[in-house]
């Protein structure tokens, strides 16, 4: 059994989660999930790892109310548990060897996208965190994200948090301006993935992207091929939306 320590709503769908797990902790490193399961008649689910404090014991979850299992973890509150945790699970992210990055996130995306930017922060890596969401109501980890890079960029669909535009507008304004960036990491929608891995081959820069093999359908395959066209590489990273 593993107790809820923080439960905190993001926005209307997403909320986050902190868990005892002092053992998943210990281990854990960025681009690694865990799976869980509420109760003994519930599925197991993945869940990509948000953030990890050794010293406390915990790991942070967040995750979007979407299905029957997500919907069943939300009902939990602080002090409740989660009967079944496991984990560090899959193969850390290779983050050695770089100096500036631009780690992109749109919408839930961003809750996967953060603990990539900040485990490169810490190395010493400089960063750029461009985040795209419909609207300022829907925005998260505002605050977390700018404590894990040089430069945050939040995109609007609508502007109504006056930068309105796509992450890829961000992204080649940063470039036409002279940012020189050995890496790229998009998290977020297929479109938006497809999109800025478009606009990073013009550039010649190296650009990973995360996908959900939970939903390999055409759409996961055609986006595949253009990986491989694009000269990008492609990270099959497990998580539920």
């Amino acid at each position: 059994m593993y107790k809820i320590l923080e439960k905190t709503a993001l926005n209307s769908s997403m909320t986050k989660m902190v868990v005892e797990a002092p053992l998943i902790a210990k281990k854990a490193k960025p681009g690694q999930f865990i799976i869980f399961r509420v109760d003994e008649f519930g599925e197991r689910v993945p869940l990509t790892i948000a953030d990890y404090d050794t010293e406390k014991g915990s790991v942070t979850i967040i995750y979007q109310k979407v299905g029957a299992s997500t919907m069943l973890l939300d009902t939990l509150n602080e002090g409740e548990y989660i009967l079944d945790f496991v984990g560090p699970l899959g193969v850390p992210s290779e983050l050695e060897g770089y100096k500036k990055v631009a780690v992109i996130g749109g919408g839930a995306g961003c809750a996967i996208a953060y603990p990539q930017a900040k485990a490169l922060y810490k190395m010493g890596t400089a960063v750029d965190i461009i985040a795209g969401f419909r609207n300022t109501d829907l925005i998260i980890l505002e605050d977390e994200m700018k404590a894990a890079c040089d430069n945050l960029y939040l995109m609007t669909d609508d502007g109504s948090n006056g930068n309105k535009g796509f992450v890829t507008t961000a992204l080649e304004n940063n470039i036409k301006n002279g940012v020189e960036y050995d890496l790229v990491i998009a998290i977020g929608p297929v479109p938006m993935m497809r999109a800025v891995s478009m606009l990073t081959k013009q550039y010649n820069i190296k650009t990973i992207v995360s996908m959900n093999l939970m939903k390999r359908n055409v759409t996961y395959r055609a986006m595949e091929q253009t990986a491989r066209e694009k000269n990008c590489r492609l990270i099959n990273n497990v998580e539920v939306n």
